[in-house]
């Protein structure tokens, strides 16, 4: 599509795209309800809901991967029907995935391939991808493989297929969940531009910042059913929060201040190889938290996040088993099992395939995490009814919206599976809690249910590790921050001597704290402070 043509598209009355009566029942359960919504051509539509709240089915429809079970969409207003991905993309519907969908083992322009159709060899792909990359700022190298990337490579790579394509309307599925601030920065500019050449972008999001400043019209689902529309501009992200839950979103309520308990949690000089080509290697790490504090680790992705977390789990083992210590126990030689069973529990960042298992039921993703801790087993034959009365418990207790009683885990929205991770390891009420990315993908409520489930363990005595991009959240929970550069550990401050601006700083490869910022305290030292 050419900037004239894009105006011109702009310019006509009738909706780009349409659904009318969509309504889509899975068995007795509905997801989506007689929903109505019309996408103009040079917007940027903002489609907004809790967890649960339909708009995963709906876009799917929109792309076809499911067929609704009544009603229809339509093109400048004629119907058509969309029985495949190919059939959407022919019509010039292009899709972002918030999860990637790419084969790790091939290249940028492998990946890139499987979606072009024949005909298109290697040396004009790669032009092509070069010219796009001038066009719009999203480099890549069309030679390097998927897996060596880190997350913003790897969206930019799906935008770039996209876009190859010449889509009129782009549905973008949290496209910031996993961008560090400066990767949005560049993504907004490549939306904006976009809609200016006239394509529509339909644009998912739990970041009502990112809404207020993007979209001009958005619609609101909860239940499966449109209960508003707005201009997201004319309003707040708390009355944005308010129409997608129905209700006033609850804040962080901190803990009544109270001494802190006994050292919980220890890295003595930590180092550990980078365990790939691409991978970070850990350097002389060391930290410590007491029982009753929140110690959150800030940094870009890609800079030694996923690597501590595999040494805190057991994932990875340390050369000194001195150098991960559990309540004054040397640790570093132990498993995950092991780790677990000395009243450790953790929560890695990508819940699908590493905290869950999608084809499996979440009472059995359960005894998954539980079985060394909990009595799930007897003569080593499962307990069915103790695992599906432990799961049950955690979806009451952390609101997790499903359909039938005991689904896959796969088939829950990523939301609502995050709340369903989170929660299965908060109520072991753990002595020790490792959480990465804790409220990734989720919407306002159940990020602050999960903040206040973490706020209230370590109330009662837990020693809580939160590894974030997300700085306000870590600025909302924690008792001490340090960042995570390269590699290496930053002091930590306690959150009251710093600024997101300071850490902001270390997270770009700064060495030192700005001298505006006093109150650094050894990593070693840094859960002592108050």
């Amino acid at each position: 599509m050419t900037a004239g043509t894009g105006r011109a598209a702009a310019a006509d009355p009738r909706p780009l795209f349409g659904a009318y009566g969509i309504v889509k029942r899975f068995g007795d359960f509905t997801a989506n309800d007689h929903i109505d919504l019309e996408i103009r051509a040079g917007e940027i539509h903002a489609l907004l809901g809790e967890n649960g709240a339909g708009k995963s089915t709906l876009m799917k429809i929109l792309y076809g991967l499911l067929a609704p079970t009544e009603g229809v969409v339509t093109h400048r207003g004629d119907v058509v029907r969309l029985g495949s991905p190919e059939d959407a993309r022919r019509l010039g519907i292009g899709m972002v995935f918030q999860h990637f969908s790419l084969c790790e083992n091939l290249t940028v322009a492998e990946n890139i391939a499987l979606v072009m159709g024949r005909g298109l060899g290697r040396a004009a792909l790669a032009r092509r991808i070069a010219a796009l990359g001038e066009t719009y700022g999203l480099h890549l190298d069309p030679e390097r493989p998927v897996w060596s990337l880190s997350a913003g490579e790897r969206q930019r790579i799906e935008i770039v297929r996209c876009l190859l394509q010449d889509p009129k309307l782009v549905i973008l599925d949290e496209p910031t969940s996993v961008l560090t601030p400066g990767e949005a920065e560049l993504l907004f500019t490549v939306l904006e531009r976009l809609r200016a050449e006239g394509r529509a972008l339909l644009y998912i999001s739990h970041r009502l910042d990112e809404v207020r400043r993007l979209c001009a019209r958005a619609t609101i689902l909860r239940a499966g059913k449109v209960v508003g529309a707005c201009d997201p501009r004319a309003e707040s992200a708390g009355s944005l929060a308010a129409m997608m839950v129905g209700a006033q979103v609850c804040e962080v309520a901190p803990a009544a201040p109270a001494a802190p308990g006994g050292e919980r949690l220890r890295l003595d000089r930590l180092s550990l190889p980078a365990p790939g080509l691409h991978a970070t290697g850990l350097r002389d790490i060391s930290l410590a938290i007491r029982g009753g504090e929140i110690l959150g680790i800030a940094g870009i992705a890609g800079n030694g996040q996923a690597e501590l977390f595999a040494a805190l789990s057991g994932e990875t083992r340390a050369g000194q088993a001195g150098a991960v210590l559990i309540d004054g126990v040397p640790a570093g030689h132990l498993g995950v099992n092991a780790r677990r069973r000395r009243g450790a529990a953790f929560v890695p960042e990508e819940r699908n395939g590493h905290a869950a298992a999608p084809g499996m039921s979440l009472s059995e993703n359960v005894v998954l995490s539980r079985h060394a801790t909990a009595p799930l087993t007897r003569f080593g034959f499962l307990r069915r009814g103790a695992a599906q009365a432990l799961a049950d418990r955690v979806i009451a207790t952390f609101d997790v919206r499903k359909a039938g009683p005991d689904p896959a885990a796969g088939t829950l929205s990523g939301g609502n599976l995050q709340k369903f991770v989170v929660g299965r390891e908060i109520l072991a009420n753990p002595g020790i809690l490792v959480v990465d990315q804790p409220t990734w993908g989720v919407d306002a409520a159940a990020a602050a249910r999960i903040r206040q489930a973490l706020v209230d363990l370590a109330a009662a005595g837990s020693a809580i590790l939160v590894i974030s991009q997300d700085l306000d959240e870590l600025f909302e929970i924690a008792d001490s921050i340090a960042v995570l550069h390269a590699g290496t550990l930053s002091p930590a401050v306690t959150r009251a001597r710093t600024t997101r601006e300071a850490v902001g700083l270390l997270m770009g490869g700064a060495e030192d704290m700005p001298p505006a910022v006093t109150g650094a305290v050894p990593p070693s030292e840094a859960a002592h402070a108050t």
